[in-house]
């Protein structure tokens, strides 16, 4: 009796210190971290960290703004990062409280919109691309053209995201991803109606779990998203097409309110130790841009043209910038595809 008394006791005790320990409050996309580093960081810290998740850049501001509080640190895209620093939405960081800056690669600073990293710091680049069933998709072409393949009606999806699904377009026809010409928005736009056509859906979340169940021979994903799903089916292959497409950097911010600002640096900067972001590249296939995590990293991943995108092909791509009013334009647009028949 004393024993049961005795591990009820000390259970009890272990409770409260759970609940005295301080809280770090994240707010970012689901399956974007290596689970073991997050353990890591709170055995480090002596602190919990409760993730809470958003399928779109669009969602997380619209939370925000509607006057959702709580969130120690944020991971937006960089384009949306500059909306929220114009509305003086984020603080600015403590660069001495940073010492792993220095490990960032400047070759993907200029992917993002604060390169002075006042307010943000780059977390993991990605780029949009095509996963397919390699044995199920005859012919195929590293090309946003095959959205146009009637054969694969109905087996197909494009993401559910305006500036990437119209960036796809845009780049078909030869024109930037962040144009504001409107003859050229319009060319986009009947193209990605065409497209509509031929696909089952517009979807962000669940293509990847219809891709490995060959739901979905096809799919508009993102480079890290369908290297998971490579590790359940071979059989599926990834290409940016030759034409071009985004790269994203999808940043760390610390929003005005934070209560955790010391330990969301702490984050930011644990993160940014080489080994530790060479272990988050090797989970998530997506690139954390350390420079010195590079060398520590499996030579096949060092390897792989998905995750290290060739200079080439580098060079056709373009981050997606905020355009300010003229983002207008492509709500616009986007309102008229979904309307349409």
């Amino acid at each position: 009796m004393k024993s049961v008394l005795l591990m009820m006791v000390t259970l009890l005790a272990l409770c409260g210190c759970e609940k005295d320990k301080p809280v770090l409050h994240l707010y970012t996309w689901s399956d974007y971290i290596k689970p073991e580093l997050v353990q890591q960081f709170e055995a480090e810290q002596g602190c919990r960290v409760v993730m809470d998740f958003f399928d779109s850049n669009e969602a997380m501001f619209a939370k925000l703004k509607a006057g959702a509080t709580g969130y120690d640190l944020i991971f937006p895209s960089s384009y949306m990062v500059a909306i929220m620093q114009q509305q003086n939405m984020l603080q600015p960081l403590d660069h001495n409280r940073l010492p792993n800056l220095k490990h960032i690669d400047p070759v993907y600073l200029r992917f993002t919109e604060d390169e002075a990293m006042h307010h943000s710091v780059p977390y993991m680049v990605s780029n949009a691309g095509i996963g397919y069933l390699k044995s199920r998709v005859a012919d195929f072409e590293p090309s946003w053209t095959m959205f146009g393949r009637a054969d694969l009606a109905g087996r197909m999806t494009l993401l559910n995201d305006m500036r990437e699904t119209l960036g796809a377009a845009l780049k078909t026809l030869g024109y930037s991803l962040n144009t504001v010409n409107e003859q050229e928005l319009t060319e986009a736009r009947d193209l990605v109606i065409a497209w509509k056509r031929n696909i089952a859906k517009f979807e962000t979340d669940q293509y990847k779990n219809g891709l490995v169940s060959a739901e979905f021979l096809l799919v508009h994903g993102y480079n890290g998203d369908i290297q998971q799903t490579m590790e359940e089916n071979e059989d599926i292959g990834y290409a940016l097409p030759r034409e071009g497409g985004s790269i994203a950097s999808d940043d760390m911010v610390i929003p005005q309110g934070a209560q955790k600002v010391e330990l969301a640096h702490a984050f930011i900067d644990f993160i940014h130790r080489p080994e530790v972001a060479a272990q988050n590249i090797a989970y998530v296939y997506f690139l954390s841009p350390n420079l010195a995590a590079y060398a520590l990293l499996p030579d096949e991943v060092r390897a792989d043209p998905t995750i290290f995108v060739p200079q080439e092909l580098l060079g056709k791509c373009e981050p997606i910038r905020d355009l300010g009013a003229d983002n207008a334009l492509y709500s616009k647009i986007w309102d008229q595809i979904k309307a349409a028949d």
